[in-house]
């Protein structure tokens, strides 16, 4: 059965984090308008993530 996107697990805050910063480094810091776009989804759901308050507290 076919679970649709609302279904799906939410990564964690730290799991976005990581693919942002993997997305910036295999870009070498020069995104494309795909890179731009995969991006901007990643920081609005980390945004969401951070407002639930599932991000940890930086040591």
């Amino acid at each position: 059965m076919t679970r649709s996107p609302a279904e799906l697990p939410t990564p964690d805050a730290d799991a976005l984090n990581a693919a942002i910063r993997e997305l910036w480094v295999r870009s070498g810091g020069q995104l494309s308008a795909d890179e731009q776009r995969i991006y901007s989804a990643l920081v609005l759901q980390w945004a969401r993530t951070s407002q639930r308050g599932d991000v940890a507290r930086a040591a």
